[in-house]
């Protein structure tokens, strides 16, 4: 494999926007997941895949930005690598949509069979739907193999240069990973959303009918809900403008978006990673307060440091 470097100061501009995004996402998810697995009990199934939705988000920082910078005409590499690089790029994404509609579906069940929901979702059912979403998401991941045989390829021992858009067929890109992978999941999500806010409404409208216990569990249930739909917006927000350019390209023109703003929208859909673990900390009570108690860790550990090696100064004079 060889490296080549940045052509340009845009693109020198653009790569190391993706690599403060990339530290951002690993450490701000790497914190998520702290707090969850400390504060939080495991049992809990919209943790779990809260937890799974994290962990996509921080490979989005450890591979799946890197892999995006070097499969943009970065290096060298054979025609296969260079495809197994882009369903990298690929596989987080599809991971994140689904770790969203595997939360939609566990908040559905829990408001509207509440009297079920504990039997029926149980921890062994829950981490065995995250493995079932990074199995899917996988799939889709590495569909664009079953494309590669149509792509013009010269030689498969032969080293070119790794472009995503020359490995990675529009048709792909627009049917399968938007149409099936993203829209279908956001459609369903939306649906199961909209019910979850009219029986949570219904619920509360009844006031003191179903006593104060009642009242108490929908309102926690719509603030949660809440901040799950607030991820759920910033993921269509961060992630919609790239899928339309690829639309465009694929049905207006390869070159109708501007190289620059594909970067501008790449660099958007990478920030929605590193933005979800300071949505966390604002809206979802429980993983705030296990930032505190880490934030009072370090301060309390650096505290201590400290006074020891001013005793050790003192000790010394």
């Amino acid at each position: 494999m060889t490296l080549l470097q940045a052509a340009n100061p845009g693109e020198l501009v653009y790569t190391l926007l993706e690599v403060l995004i990339a530290v951002a996402c690993c450490l701000g998810n790497a914190l998520v997941v702290w707090a969850l697995w400390t504060s939080v009990p495991r049992q809990e199934a919209t943790f779990c895949f809260i937890a799974s939705l994290a962990v996509a988000d921080f490979l989005v920082g450890a591979f799946g930005v890197p892999m995006s910078v070097l499969v943009d005409k970065r290096m060298e590499v054979s025609f296969h690598w260079c495809l197994a690089a882009s369903c990298v790029v690929l596989l987080f994404p599809h991971s994140s949509v689904l770790a969203l509609l595997a939360i939609a579906v566990d908040r559905f069940l829990r408001v509207c069979i509440p009297f079920r929901y504990r039997s029926l979702v149980t921890r062994h059912r829950s981490w065995w739907a995250v493995a079932v979403c990074w199995l899917i998401a996988g799939a889709l991941s590495v569909a664009p193999v079953l494309w590669s045989s149509s792509l013009p390829v010269s030689s498969n021992s032969t080293t070119e240069v790794c472009e995503f858009v020359k490995v990675v067929t529009p048709e792909f890109l627009v049917y399968l990973s938007f149409f099936g992978g993203t829209v279908a999941p956001l459609m369903a999500m939306m649906v199961l959303y909209g019910i979850i806010f009219l029986v949570i409404k219904r619920h509360l409208q009844q006031g003191s009918a179903e006593g104060d216990r009642h009242q108490s569990y929908y309102k926690k249930e719509r603030s949660l809900l809440k901040s799950l739909a607030l991820v759920l917006a910033l993921f269509v927000i961060c992630w919609v403008p790239l899928h339309i350019m690829n639309c465009l390209s694929f049905f207006v023109s390869p070159n109708v978006v501007p190289k620059e703003v594909v970067y501008i929208g790449i660099l958007l859909s990478h920030a929605h990673s590193a933005v979800n673990p300071i949505v966390y900390a604002f809206r979802i009570r429980r993983i705030r307060i296990a930032y505190m108690h880490l934030l009072q860790r370090c301060i309390t550990h650096l505290g201590k440091e400290q006074s020891r090696t001013s005793q050790s100064h003192s000790s010394k004079t």
